[in-house]
């Protein structure tokens, strides 16, 4: 018998948007702990970026392979469509949500009609939550959660040797986000506030009416003057954008502080010991069971999702031109079963 087809988006070459393509393919089949989703909505998150375009700024050495062709994707909300043998806790016609095996496979074929997931990765999608507001959970909210409320597993990040442990948030703590509107701060903002911490939110003054009204206590417009200038004594920074220019915040701190990249850069062991500060930062790793705690909090209105953009699986090219333009405000969406 001809095996049954799905539509896909994959890249047969590296490189921007255009190289992203609506295509036909096989139906992937689940193989031991498996089960097979037919998606709903598929949440875009930057490594979809990153392995689009072959990673070009991470050196050779530590670059993932990556074999094409590739369907990108790791975030999925969908329904039970067949389950392996093996498999116990879902069934056929199961709502279900879930980070695919990152980061053991950065891309998991998340941007297609049906797509094989790990049954550990996945959570049941609670009723409240509709399958796009589900998909934006995944990697932003367990990114948000592994950094500030509780790591959940041994793995050491490969940019540094010492082990990632959430600081305490309560009261008496200030946290400052920097990139507070996008998919990882605005939820990240939201888990503070939940614990009890004041939140100063860092981003460009078109955010600022959505920050407050997630909780913000202060907001700063980077695009008026640099935080790093005007905030001192804070607990924790939590840095969604990362990457060089991170060092900036180490004078934000009090001492006894920390600082935590979520894209990792360049920091000096000497120095954050002189100022008595922490640096570490996590690889966020899938989690059916954290999934299921954000989506309680969701679910009781303690945090929520908020949707820049969706767009249908065949438009994937003009989600990864939104994020091209940048400014994003919570998440992007690819759509792909109707009743998303």
């Amino acid at each position: 018998m001809p095996k049954q087809t799905m539509k896909a988006i994959r890249l047969r070459e590296f490189g921007g948007p255009e190289v992203l393509r609506h295509e036909d393919v096989p139906v992937p089949e689940p193989g031991p702990g498996e089960v097979l989703v037919r998606v709903h909505a598929v949440g875009v998150n930057p490594p979809d970026r990153y392995a689009r375009e072959g990673m070009p700024d991470i050196p050779p050495e530590l670059r993932p392979q990556f074999h094409l062709p590739l369907i990108p994707g790791t975030d999925v909300s969908g329904v039970v469509e067949a389950v392996a043998a093996d498999v116990n806790g879902f069934a056929v016609g199961d709502e279900v949500v879930g980070l695919l095996r990152f980061p053991t496979v950065l891309q998991s074929g998340a941007y297609a009609e049906f797509v094989t997931a790990p049954s550990s990765d996945l959570a049941r999608k609670l009723a409240g939550i509709d399958h796009v507001h589900a998909a934006a959970l995944a990697m932003s909210g367990l990114t948000a959660w592994q950094f500030l409320i509780e790591l959940g597993h041994d793995h050491p990040s490969p940019f540094q040797e010492a082990q990632h442990r959430p600081m305490a948030l309560d009261s008496g703590s200030t946290v400052l986000i920097n990139g507070a509107a996008g998919g990882v701060g605005h939820l990240a903002l939201q888990l503070a506030k939940w614990k009890g911490a004041r939140v100063i939110a860092v981003a460009s003054g078109t955010h600022e009416t959505f920050l407050r009204e997630l909780g913000a206590d202060e907001f700063i417009d980077y695009t008026k003057e640099r935080p790093e200038e005007v905030v001192r004594d804070v607990d924790l920074v939590l840095d969604a954008v990362g990457g060089p220019d991170s060092r900036r915040f180490l004078r934000t701190l009090k001492r006894g502080g920390s600082l935590y990249p979520v894209y990792f850069g360049q920091f000096d062991d000497e120095e954050n010991a002189k100022l008595g500060v922490t640096v570490t930062a996590v690889t966020v790793r899938s989690s059916g069971a954290q999934l299921a705690e954000l989506e309680s909090l969701v679910d009781a209105g303690k945090i929520r999702v908020a949707i820049d953009s969706t767009f249908p699986l065949a438009e994937a090219r003009a989600a990864h031109e939104r994020i091209a333009r940048g400014h994003i405000q919570g998440k992007i969406v690819l759509t792909v079963a109707q009743d998303s």
